[in-house]
């Protein structure tokens, strides 16, 4: 009874997505019915590891579940999602001598349970009370429900979750720190967290705090008045002042200069800023984001990072999984990115080449997603023909792919690997290694042979006198 996302229409994607989980035919069927009616999508399954297989082909909007299920039960399967997806509302279904595990549960973090035999009304006023807590109704208002985050390509469960939190934060003026490696594209999650609030109808401002010299920063960030300093012919409005009543996007926030933390700290507690040179303080009212794709724990650490800003800053973390973490967004983003160059370089183009859209596909893609938007406008460039072919992708990557081995190759890499590894850590003691892999002896020394090693290899005694010695050193 489950779908994939490529077999669901858009209009049926506009509907909300819940998940259900019975292993009880009839009941399934039921509460499909009544659900589908409702006007909802609906994925049913009839266990715990039906579902989390199905959450991670595609995140849902609510959970259904039976607390009693074959293997592992209701219960188990919402600790599950709440360390995936801690956005995802769990309504569960209860006969009453498990009444006391459910009301564990909403303790814990359910949303609500309902005991059998339950009343369809009140079902469906429970499921749209979650979906409003989860996912607010102003999104829905501005004519269309994904306008607000209609920049970030994506069908990725990983990404997915990331959006429901934004969409959540946005309704509050909480500070969010959005981390992530370079190019994953901080920058759009902040302007959709932008879009998705009330104040998205005022400025948004983004400023990159690595990339401006610490004179010139604070001038920009706070302002100055004429004479403040030598080149100072006028007032200048800061960034603060310019994106009042808006958003203000702090970029590589770990980049920026530690006087400047201290000036940036007190505008923050004081929701004042004064320009260089002035004695007057300006009110301003602005949410501030900030991104970076360094470490602050370390940076702190290090003492190049103030702990009192961090904290003020770091209100709510939003972490945006780089490019090869989901990699099923990169056919789509690819096409997305191609379709657009085409129209800048007016080329009719039909798409890639199979084996020019497996090779993006494998890539390493260091630079994330504004790397493969850069190899997609090389290729567009320099394209000759409607379809893109795998040499001009090669060209244009110019890096190694990632491997992608069959499930026997791997499965045989990772048995070696895993028992060289146990060998290494046990010096070459097959029952010491046998024990820590929970095997027996004979087994392990089977696997080995599959392998081709022997304990001899992982003596200790072995490999010294493997090494050079520092007296004769290796040609």
């Amino acid at each position: 009874m489950a779908t994939t996302p490529a077999d669901i229409s858009s209009d049926a994607r506009a509907k909300p997505h819940l998940l259900v989980v019975d292993d009880d035919p009839d009941m399934l069927r039921l509460l499909t019915i009544r659900l589908t009616a409702a006007g909802y999508r609906v994925t049913a399954v009839t266990s715990a590891e039906s579902a989390l297989t199905q959450l991670h082909i595609e995140r849902p909007q609510l959970v259904l579940s039976d607390v009693r299920l074959p293997g592992r039960d209701g219960l188990a399967l919402f600790d599950d999602i709440r360390a995936q997806h801690p956005s995802v509302p769990v309504i569960l279904l209860t006969a009453h001598g498990t009444i006391p595990d459910a009301v564990e549960a909403t303790e814990r973090g359910v949303f609500t349970y309902l005991t059998k035999p339950f009343d369809g009304k009140g079902l469906l006023d429970k499921i749209a009370q979650a979906l409003q807590l989860s996912a607010p109704a102003h999104a829905a208002a501005k004519g269309s429900q994904e306008a607000w985050q209609n920049q970030i390509i994506s069908r990725s469960s990983r990404m997915a979750e990331v959006l429901a939190e934004a969409r959540m934060v946005a309704q509050s003026d909480a500070s969010v720190l959005i981390r992530g490696e370079s190019g994953t594209g901080k920058e759009l999650l902040a302007q959709a967290i932008h879009q998705a609030g009330a104040r998205a109808s005022k400025p948004f401002i983004a400023v990159n705090c690595g990339a401006i010299p610490e004179a010139l920063l604070e001038s920009e960030l706070f302002g100055h008045v004429k004479g403040a300093f030598t080149d100072a012919v006028a007032n200048h409005k800061g960034l603060f002042q310019a994106a009042d009543g808006g958003t203000l996007l702090l970029d590589e926030i770990g980049d920026m200069p530690p006087a400047l933390q201290v000036k940036l700290l007190r505008v923050l507690q004081e929701r004042v800023v004064r320009p260089l040179g002035s004695s007057q303080s300006i009110a301003v009212d602005v949410r501030v984001i900030s991104a970076t794709h360094r470490d602050l724990d370390v940076a702190m650490a290090d003492g190049d990072f103030r702990a009192d800003l961090y904290y003020r800053l770091n209100v709510v973390t939003l972490t945006l999984p780089p490019l090869s973490e989901r990699r099923e967004d990169i056919p789509l983003l690819a096409n997305h990115f191609l379709l657009k160059l085409a129209r800048k370089y007016d080329k009719r183009l039909s798409g890639f080449a199979p084996e020019a859209l497996k090779a993006l596909t494998t890539a390493a893609w260091p630079g994330n997603v504004r790397q493969l938007y850069n190899v997609v406008e090389q290729v567009c460039a320099l394209l000759t023909t409607p379809l893109v072919p795998l040499a001009l992708v090669q060209r244009a990557l110019r890096s190694p792919s990632v491997q992608v081995l069959t499930f026997a190759e791997a499965k045989q890499r990772f048995e070696r690997d895993y028992l060289v590894g146990l060998l290494k850590l046990t010096d070459g003691n097959v029952a010491d290694a046998a024990r820590l892999a929970d095997r027996n002896r004979t087994e392990f020394y089977r696997l080995m042979q599959k392998h081709g090693l022997t304990p001899g290899h992982f003596k200790a005694e072995s490999i010294a006198s493997a090494s050079p010695s520092p007296a004769s050193p290796a040609h």
